[in-house]
């Protein structure tokens, strides 16, 4: 049985730990700490775990095994360094870290470590669409791939939600996504800036993201999050033979008063619900078995920084932009594979 700490039991720390006691196998989740250590307390008090002081604290304790990082995006390095000096696993939500250099000392210290124990929290990976659609590509069927059409559509977005989060929040995603899905690292950005939707406030929104991979592919990303009806994630690949698409995920099609529907989801924990489920669950089993983690790398979180940085820069030049990776430690290969 995996001994679990959480670190950081807000919303998605809570659903995290809702599912290592309620729905996967093999787990347990015996420390918790927060912020808010009120909060902390309750939520431990609910699935019988102690509430720790700190994150250091949690980590440093015999009762845990791995750790899981779901506390504010700043905290992120200091808490995967920490795991990493005790040789624990680790599990961060996005992103590993708020800067590229920051990201960069966590690559050091886990290649220092000499073995991977860092997970970067991106999901997309472990959505049975999406994996679907590697399945084809990798096949051949549709040829050589040419370009990827994306869309990243929400209803709405808090009002601390600034212009630059439909990259370096929204996009993300699709970055991270786009470089497992062609195996490839993404050389330059490019922003456009459609006409901006009334409902958006002082947001330059949509956008149009234009990623250019080092095989030639071309990808393009629009970020709609004000557009009202739902959370619509789209995907389409050209190839040379043929195309290849993210399918309905509806169970039920409904025919009524002339119109023909698939209901379209309220928001992203409802769109991959089952992903985060298949992603825990493969972590865990991972350290189960062989002690270490497959999924995203550090390697992969830090490259997300660096092209999520080139595109903040795109947005507000209005110029193509390069990105520019360190040198991979030879820790991670090509972890872009993973």
């Amino acid at each position: 049985m995996l001994q679990v700490g959480v670190i950081g039991t807000g919303m998605i720390g809570q659903d995290h730990i809702r599912r290592m006691t309620s729905v996967l196998a093999g787990v347990r989740v015996t420390a918790v700490a927060d912020v808010d250590t009120a909060v902390a307390a309750s939520v431990g008090a609910r699935v019988g775990a102690p509430a720790f002081e700190s994150g250091e604290a949690l980590i440093a304790d015999p009762s845990v095994d791995a750790v899981v990082v779901c506390s504010w995006g700043p905290t992120h390095e200091q808490y995967v360094l920490a795991a990493i000096a005790a040789g624990k696993p680790v599990f961060c939500e996005k992103p590993l870290a708020t800067t590229q250099e920051a990201c960069l000392r966590i690559l050091e210290a886990e290649a220092a470590h000499g073995s991977r124990l860092v997970q970067v929290g991106y999901m997309r990976r472990y959505d049975a669409s999406y994996r679907a659609l590697k399945s084809v590509l990798a096949t051949g069927q549709i040829g050589a791939p040419l370009m990827m059409h994306c869309a990243h559509r929400n209803a709405s977005v808090p009002g601390f939600y600034e212009k630059e989060m439909a990259i370096t929040d929204t996009a993300v995603h699709e970055i991270d996504m786009v470089r497992w899905m062609f195996d490839d690292e993404i050389t330059a950005v490019r922003v456009l800036t459609p006409r901006r939707s009334s409902l958006g406030g002082d947001l330059q929104d949509p956008l149009m993201l234009l990623f250019e991979l080092s095989s030639g592919v071309l990808v393009d990303v629009e970020t709609s999050v004000n557009i009202r009806y739902g959370y619509d994630i789209r995907g389409e690949i050209v190839g040379e033979e043929g195309t290849a698409a993210l399918g309905s995920l509806s169970p039920v099609h409904v025919r009524r008063a002339g119109l023909s529907a698939d209901p379209v989801p309220a928001d992203w924990r409802e769109r991959f619900l089952a992903a985060y489920d298949v992603e825990f669950q493969e972590w865990i089993d991972a350290l189960r078995s062989g002690g270490r983690p497959v999924g995203p790398s550090a390697w992969d979180g830090y490259a997300a920084a660096v092209v999520s940085d080139a595109g903040v820069l795109a947005l507000r030049s209005g110029e193509r932009v390069p990105v520019v990776l360190a040198e991979r430690p030879k820790l991670y290969g090509m972890e872009v594979a993973a």
